[in-house]
């Protein structure tokens, strides 16, 4: 939920400036995960001691502190040897102030800094045990007990390595993190950790890799040894020092430059060479060379890193001509949606090929049920093609949010299928279930946009969207690129039925004609702006429709919600003679959507009886459908399109009504308040 950014160059001379400014354009890469307050921590400028500049607020008020300090920051000093970190906050413990905002120190010398990602969910008992031993604590947070715990077994210990001390440190935290630590008892050195929240590291050198991995080295068995553990009695036990000490040398030469992030959007204007860490990771670079030491678990084989080499593009994650990401996103989606098809759908003879788990087919078609698991709009995803997934594999389909999944503890089989749909693939609810799930012995199949993630390396098979990066924290164009994965699926499990060839055919046609389609819904951005124009000083917005549509209302009024503070409620419109009817009248505002589908005459009947009660209705509806049109003077009209897609076509309307209103409230569309891109925490 927030974003680490660290920089480390290694004979590789920096000005002081170039270095404050590269930590700052990082953190401006990774603001969509969170933009509570902003700090970075650089080394002082007698290179003695540690920095710290912190702001509540934007990125661009650190970035305006920094300015403001740089006769103190000695800003033209160059360094050969240096190790910055920095952190852009999304709060979960303490209010976003300067106090509460990463780095976080371990004393008042700043002997140890730390930022962190996630949760410590024992560091209520962390502090009891540090209180007792003298430290004082100065902010609200989780992660102030991660900084004084590093400092107090560095005076326990003050022979261990900066590694040694980290991974003694992280045997002591329950919960979800990625830290990234500094210190000035080990200057131009960095250590990085994660479990269950995502962290990488980039490499940029001047030759040529020498090898393309970087072998693991191992710890003892900390996890399975109760020793190693808390002993609830707010006492910690002495550690032994634990692991190998040999390094990795990744290089011909020395000069080398490596930016740990919590999102490669934040490296790719630097290198294209990552490492993904996995859970226990501990990377430590010393002296220019990279060593990634794992806290073992029981059964543990030795393993390899390997080195990815990314293929995304800075301009990608640029604006280009466009005023907010999220904007950018929802108008990319005519290329978005061919690119999640392509290579994998052949227009020509009709088949349809995923790779991803073109192995496991036969599996799947023997399995009990499928289960679609996610949250927010990955979830409305799995809504909106449960119903044709119902039709052409004639399997039992759950769809299920994953944080009630958990709530209920799910019996689960060895002969389900399980799909979890997620963007980033670090959804913390989601990463939960999957686990729940693979431990019952069901099929993993994953759904994300982001290679490399937890989701993707813990399933056992799956597919990749290819919807490209999507900053904007509200989702577009990963929902239409989910939407239309699900659908292939269903197509390659109905591939061997002769009774289901003519719908199939009508499908894929369908999908063939989608990219021209969604250029003309994006047609009708002004008049969306108009509506826009009559909604934005409203206080709710019902969005209504039934079908292979609701899932389009129950997305759309989260869109509303999210980014404009307005409530909004998606409503089945079958439903709404059982209690929502009550809310309408003449002031009420109303969508609803109503397609020449199987479920037309029964949208009608609802339309009539919003109609009755002197609401005032705008409606979605196809092109020329003068019988619908003539219940409203406003109204929307959408290409056909074969039924099951037709929620692509019509979700589009409401991803640029709610950006419209976004706008003309003043709110912050790309990132609305209190809320993140990833959502690492439970």
């Amino acid at each position: 939920m927030c974003g680490i950014f660290a920089y480390l160059n290694y004979l590789t001379p920096k000005k002081r400036e170039e270095i404050l400014e590269l930590l700052v354009n990082g953190l401006k890469r990774l603001e969509y995960r969170g933009y509570d307050s902003a700090g970075v921590a650089v080394d002082s400028a007698e290179a003695k001691d540690i920095s710290i500049i912190k702001k509540s607020g934007k990125v661009a008020l650190l970035a305006e502190e920094i300015k403001n300090r740089s006769d103190e920051l000695n800003m033209g000093v160059t360094v050969d040897v240096h190790c910055g970190i920095a952190h852009t906050r999304w709060a979960t413990h303490g209010v976003p102030n300067e106090i509460n905002s990463h780095p976080q120190r371990s004393d008042l010398q700043n002997s140890f800094v730390v930022v962190h990602n996630g949760i410590i969910t024992n560091y209520k008992e962390v502090k009891v045990f540090l209180e007792k031993k003298g430290h004082h604590f100065e902010s609200d947070t989780d992660t102030e007990i991660i900084a004084k715990l590093i400092y107090h077994f560095h005076q326990q210990h003050p022979n261990f390595s900066f590694r040694e001390l980290v991974e003694h440190v992280v045997q002591q935290l329950e919960g979800a993190y990625a830290l990234c630590f500094k210190s000035k008892y080990f200057p131009g050195e960095c250590v990085a950790t994660r479990r269950g929240s995502p962290l990488l590291v980039g490499i940029k050198t001047r030759t040529r890799l020498a090898t393309d991995h970087v072998p693991i080295l191992y710890g003892k068995d900390a996890d399975s040894n109760p020793e190693h553990r808390p002993h609830g009695r707010g006492e910690f036990p002495t550690l032994p020092r634990t692991g190998s000490t040999s390094e990795f040398e990744p290089l011909e030469d020395k000069q080398v430059e490596y930016f740990f992030a919590s999102d490669a959007s934040a490296i790719i204007e630097h290198t294209n060479r990552v490492i993904y860490f996995e859970d226990d990771d501990v990377a430590a670079v010393k002296n220019g060379l990279l060593s990634i030491h794992r806290i073992r678990r029981a059964g543990d084989d030795p393993q390899k890193r390997e080195i990815t080499t990314l293929k995304m593009e800075l301009q990608q994650i640029m604006k280009g001509n466009y005023d907010f990401f999220m904007q950018k996103e929802i108008f990319e989606q005519p290329e978005s949606v061919i690119n999640t098809m392509r290579g994998r759908l052949n227009f020509e003879n009709g088949t349809v090929t995923l790779g991803g788990i073109k192995d496991y087919i036969p599996e799947i078609k023997r399995c009990r049920r499928l289960m679609l698991i996610g949250c927010g709009t990955s979830y409305h995803s799995a809504i909106a093609t449960r119903q044709l997934l119902e039709e052409l594999t004639e399997l039992p389909v759950m769809v299920e949010l994953a944080s009630d999944f958990l709530d209920r503890t799910t019996p689960v089989f060895r002969d389900d299928v399980c799909f979890f749909i997620s963007q980033s693939g670090e959804t913390a609810d989601t990463l939960m279930a999957l686990r729940y799930c693979k431990l019952r012995g069901a099929l993993i199949v994953g759904i994300t946009n982001t290679v490399g993630s937890s989701i993707c390396r813990e399933s056992h098979c799956g597919v990749h969207i290819n919807a490209g990066p999507e900053i904007g924290v509200a989702s577009t164009k990963a929902y239409t690129s989910q939407f239309i994965s699900l659908v292939m699926f269903a197509l390659v499990m109905s591939e061997d039925r002769l009774s289901l060839r003519q719908r199939r055919q009508e499908i894929i046609d369908g999908l063939k004609n989608l990219q021209n389609q969604i250029r003309d819904v994006l047609k009708l951005d002004n008049k969306v702006k108009s509506l826009a124009e009559d909604l934005y000083k409203k206080k709710s917005l019902l969005i209504m429709g039934r079908g292979y549509n609701f899932a389009t209302c129950l997305e759309g009024a989260l869109k509303v919600k999210e980014l404009t503070y307005m409530h909004s409620e998606g409503i089945m419109a079958g439903e709404l003679k059982h209690g929502p009817l009550a809310l309408v009248d003449e002031t009420m505002p109303v969508m609803m959507i109503i397609m020449r589908d199987p479920v037309y005459t029964k949208c009608m009947n609802a339309l009539q009886q919003v109609t009755a009660r002197e609401g005032k209705p705008i409606l979605i509806c196809e092109e020329n459908d003068k019988e619908t049109i003539s219940y409203s003077q406003k109204y929307l009209e959408i290409p056909r399109t074969v039924d099951c897609l037709q929620g692509i076509l019509t979700v589009i309307p409401m991803q640029l009504l709610s950006f419209h209103i976004a706008v003309l409230k003043g709110c912050n569309v790309d990132c609305p308040r209190n809320l993140a891109k990833s959502v690492t925490v439970e």
